[in-house]
């Protein structure tokens, strides 16, 4: 599907990852916890109604609950969308549809992603693929209406965990706010399987916003469908691509090295909060994701920009300036060339930070806590500017 690639200074994890979702959920789910938070399983949404003080949410087991804000997250049937009627762009392949299961099996080695050919010797009869780290697999079969059936003559299952039946359909919403209300995940955007890109995006789509809904600010939470609504409509263009490849039989169906679907080259150039004020930006400019960089600190014990970055802080990195103070809420590095150091700053050791922010020349680069640029330039008034 995809060769290994090498890690690099600037790109760490280069590689696809696969994690099984139940694994997913349990990882969230722990942090969510951890943070205070707690999830209500079995309960649904029956209705919504946005007040002057916030959103009354209506639930299935009579609870009625006032929210500053309410972000649908609640799949591809969105309830929260249908009461917004929000219009959901696409189309539907009733006819392409695919068992997918959960299972537990004997007899085949996981080395290897197996899958056996259908009747014309091309398309796919059944797909076993062993999710890593664990000693599970996922089962996929276009055909079959039940496990024991996909499963005939090839393995010996003696567990089935989780099964749904998947049914191709390529669709977007039409908004992503109405008011206090916002969609995210599937309940923005749905798209063939083929890719792996709809978790990511969903994910993708929770960091834009999360950090706009702690700030509170109605400008602000404008930018989220402003940013995000151009991105979910070039992935389901590149996830309804790879899907036609598999249906047409495709010498190269299964093929996934296209770089784009790495999502590491998404960016928000020209967007709301992007902000380049440098007459000749390199390659890297506001709008792009923040790369990576091993560094030391002024006594020598490495560091990475990707450790400077980590947390739900604003981060201001002042390549070869000192960092000029921006307040409780903006942590700021100044990152020097050997030579320079003093207490307190970064020491770009080998040079990579400023290779892989592509800097020749002092500036400040404000990453969001998103791990975007927001705005970069050689003028700290700038920054003051953009943060009002």
């Amino acid at each position: 599907m995809d060769e290994l690639h090498e890690s690099t200074p600037d790109v760490p994890y280069p590689n696809m990852w696969m994690v099984p979702q139940w694994r997913t959920c349990e990882l969230l789910a722990a942090r969510h916890a951890e943070l205070g938070g707690t999830i209500d399983f079995g309960v649904a949404v029956t209705g919504l109604d946005e007040r002057q003080d916030g959103v009354r949410v209506t639930l299935s087991n009579g609870e009625v609950v006032t929210a500053p804000y309410v972000v649908g997250a609640d799949g591809g049937r969105s309830t929260v969308r249908q009461a917004l009627d929000i219009g959901f762009a696409g189309e539907n392949y009733e006819t392409q549809t695919m068992l997918i299961a959960d299972v537990r099996l004997t007899g085949l080695s996981r080395d290897a992603w197996h899958i056996w050919p259908g009747p014309d010797g091309r398309g796919q009869r059944l797909g076993l693929c062993p999710l890593p780290g664990t000693d599970v697999w996922q089962l996929t079969a276009p055909l079959a209406g039940s496990v024991a059936e996909a499963v005939a003559d090839a393995a010996e299952v003696t567990e089935v965990g989780w099964t749904s039946r998947f049914r191709a359909n390529m669709r977007m919403a039409e908004r992503y706010r109405v008011g206090r209300v916002f969609l995210a995940g599937d309940a923005a955007h749905v798209h063939s399987p083929a890719g792996g890109q709809g978790l990511n995006t969903g994910i993708q789509d929770a960091y834009n916003l999360g950090w706009k809904l702690a700030a509170g600010d109605d400008a602000l939470l404008d930018t989220y469908e402003a940013e995000r609504l151009p991105v979910a409509a070039a992935v389901l263009g590149i996830s309804s691509r790879l899907h036609a490849r598999r249906t047409e039989d495709a010498e190269e169906a299964m093929r996934r090295d296209d770089p784009v679907l790495r999502q590491l080259s998404l960016h928000y150039r020209g967007g709301p909060l992007s902000a380049e004020h440098r007459r000749e930006p390199g390659s890297v400019r506001a709008g792009d994701r923040a790369p990576d960089a091993p560094c030391h600190d002024a006594a020598g014990v490495p560091v990475r920009v990707f450790d400077l970055l980590r947390g739900p802080h604003w981060t201001l990195l002042a390549f070869d300036v000192p960092a000029p103070a921006l307040g409780d809420a903006i942590r700021t590095f100044s990152i020097v060339r050997p030579g320079a150091a003093a207490p307190g700053v970064i020491v770009d050791t080998d040079g990579h930070a400023h290779r892989a922010y592509d800097v020749s020349a002092p500036c400040y680069v404000l990453v969001r806590p998103d791990n975007y640029l927001g705005c970069v330039t050689g003028n700290p008034a700038d920054l003051n500017t953009y943060l009002r």
